[in-house]
């Protein structure tokens, strides 16, 4: 599987604490960095991951099958309080995400994650679970798609482009790609066509995913399920993600959260992780030669108090 791990050795540095501690991956994909996490651990050492895409969950269960210190479930990385019951993990020394979307998903059709190739306007991680995005492309208001343009893509053209998919949609359902692509293709220049469709299929993969708010809720749980000086360790790609990480570092980093006009404490607010990475980590020169998709990158770590 040609799937190249981003800030790899950034990632490793940061994350084992302890060769012989509980880990969880959150986002296991194809194993890139399974495979070089469990290089650092010993004998003893437990690794639990989770991932939603059925491809990816058969793939790493297959290659690291022969490896008892793996477990790996086919779910969304919000269970991470039911695995961790079910492999009797109590605490973890280390909880590690990648946000990005594999080169796989992105290059093969069936996955329904390129704009490249002609095939369903899906973009679910699990094709199980809720509605594919062409389901939201012909359901939506006009302005309901606009704004999910514009919020979760920052996409400047929302209005316009909304305008087209409704207007196309009265005679035919909006269902390929190809559809998509020729509706944006006739609004935006080709210097801007790729960078807007980058931008529209990721505001409506994270739409369909529900990507934003499970990072937020999984954020919250990781905090009780972390030992003392285990690591938290967040790989982001677009700006979304990576300012709820960082909203939430620095809110977990404080003591106290009363209004400065308060002469004493009262919110009882405790900190309950250290920062390490005050700017996010990204991909080197070296890297981004080998692998432009790191480009967007963004590694960044906290410390449980």
């Amino acid at each position: 599987m040609n799937h190249i791990p981003v800030l790899l050795k950034e990632s490793l540095e940061n994350l084992i604490t302890s060769a012989d501690g509980n880990y969880f991956e959150g986002t296991v994909g194809f194993g890139g960095h399974t495979k070089s996490i469990l290089e650092r651990l010993s004998p003893s050492a437990k690794l639990i991951g989770t991932d939603k895409d059925f491809y990816a969950f058969n793939f790493s269960t297959e290659k690291f099958t022969k490896d008892s210190r793996v477990t790996i479930y086919n779910t969304s990385f919000l269970n991470i309080q039911t695995v961790a019951r079910l492999e009797s993990v109590l605490k973890f020394d280390g909880v590690f995400l990648d946000l990005g979307v594999s080169s796989y998903q992105l290059d093969t059709p069936d996955s329904g994650f390129t704009y490249r190739e002609n095939t369903k306007f899906d973009l679910r991680m699990n094709k199980k679970d809720g509605k594919p995005a062409h389901y939201f492309i012909n359901e939506m208001s006009e302005k309901e798609l606009a704004d999910i343009m514009f919020k979760y893509g920052e996409e400047k053209a929302s209005r316009k482009i909304a305008k087209a998919f409704v207007e196309e949609r009265t005679s035919s359902p909006i269902t390929m790609t190809n559809q998509i692509n020729n509706i944006v293709a006739g609004l935006m220049g080709e210097r801007f066509l790729n960078k807007s469709l980058s931008r529209i299929y990721q505001a409506f993969r994270i739409l369909v995913n529900n990507e934003l708010d499970e990072l937020k809720e999984f954020l919250n749980k990781c905090i009780d399920l972390l030992n003392p000086g285990g690591k938290l360790v967040i790989i982001s790609f677009h700006s979304l993600e990576d300012r709820i990480v960082k909203e939430f570092f620095k809110y977990e980093s404080i003591d106290c959260i009363c209004p400065t006009s308060s002469p004493i404490c009262i919110c009882e607010k405790e900190s309950t992780l250290k920062i390490i990475t005050r700017k996010p980590i990204i991909a080197g020169s070296d890297e981004l030669m080998n692998n432009p998709r790191a480009r967007s990158a963004k590694l960044r770590v906290a410390q449980k108090i």
